[in-house]
């Protein structure tokens, strides 16, 4: 029997393995020092607001930094019912979702035009978008609360929406303008060719190659819109349509007066859950598609 060693035929001819130099090994184990520190000043605090959740206002102050002395969910229940995160919740989860689809629908249709054709004015077009990233949300506060309370809008959730979509337009078409402009046109040629009109070489052909840089926008645009707080606070002023950064806002003042940390805590988690959940079930899309939009 003769013996035949498998890591040699792996490896191609002339092809070295580099080796680790002592920088090398400095360098790894510095920057492995850096995110570990880095990793325990982002979760260390999320564990403790956790932890601190499910205690008493009296138990976080004799024990701020031990377990919780019975696991239970009062503190959920009271910000949920008591303090009305449970609406608060449903108007965000309602905003946040028609903005999302909206914004995607559109930009992409947006984007998708000014990358595949020749449209005059389409780089002005397209600038414009650009300039609308550097605009600061505060200087059109004033101009959008007029706007919105003359054409009925202002204090809903619908103006809330239009709002939405409106700042998030720039980034979504800036970010896909790449990804259309980047797929082969021979593609779309062929899809003409067998008969397909514009909507359908759009919607099913030029659509589903762009999916990578759909789920990469569509992720941050959820993040930053459900983390949203300067707009709802100036232009959604009604109670009853409050969402979920407001309703924090005023809690967190309102127990300045009256000190309930178990259920300030737990609103805290309510309100963090979702945006976790989206981005752990999520995170290898964005990175992939991140990664491969910037290669291109």
């Amino acid at each position: 029997m003769i013996a035949i060693d498998h890591s040699a035929m792996s490896k191609p001819a002339g092809v070295r393995t580099p080796k680790a130099t002592n920088s090398d090994r400095v360098v790894e184990t510095i920057s492995h020092i850096i995110l570990a520190v880095w990793s325990a000043i982002v979760i260390l605090p999320m564990l403790w607001t956790l932890f601190s959740s499910f205690k008493s206002s009296a138990e976080i102050f004799t024990s701020p930094f031990g377990l919780p002395g019975s696991w239970n969910f009062d503190n959920y229940v009271s910000a949920w019912v008591k303090n009305n995160f449970g609406q608060m919740f449903l108007n965000t989860v309602i905003v946040v979702g028609a903005s999302l689809i909206l914004v995607m629908l559109l930009g992409a249709m947006c984007a998708y035009v000014l990358a595949r054709f020749s449209v005059p004015g389409s780089r002005i077009i397209y600038y414009l978008m650009l300039a609308g990233l550097t605009f600061p949300v505060f200087l059109a506060i004033v101009p959008l609360f007029f706007v919105l309370k003359n054409i009925g809008l202002q204090g809903t959730l619908p103006g809330l929406i239009i709002t939405y979509v409106a700042f998030a337009l720039p980034f979504t078409v800036f970010f896909l303008f790449s990804f259309f402009k980047s797929l082969p046109y021979e593609i779309q040629e062929a899809a003409y060719v067998d008969g397909a009109s514009e909507w359908r070489t759009f919607f099913q052909v030029m659509l589903p190659m762009a999916k990578p840089g759909l789920a990469a926008v569509a992720i941050l645009n959820f993040l930053g819109l459900w983390n949203q707080f300067l707009l709802p606070v100036a232009l959604n002023p009604s109670k009853d349509q409050w969402v979920l950064s407001q309703g924090m806002a005023s809690f967190s003042a309102a127990a300045g007066y009256q000190v309930d940390y178990g259920a300030l805590f737990a609103a805290v988690i309510i309100t963090i859950l979702p945006v976790l959940i989206v981005y752990i079930l999520f995170q290898r899309q964005l990175q992939g598609s991140v990664s491969q939009g910037t290669s291109k």
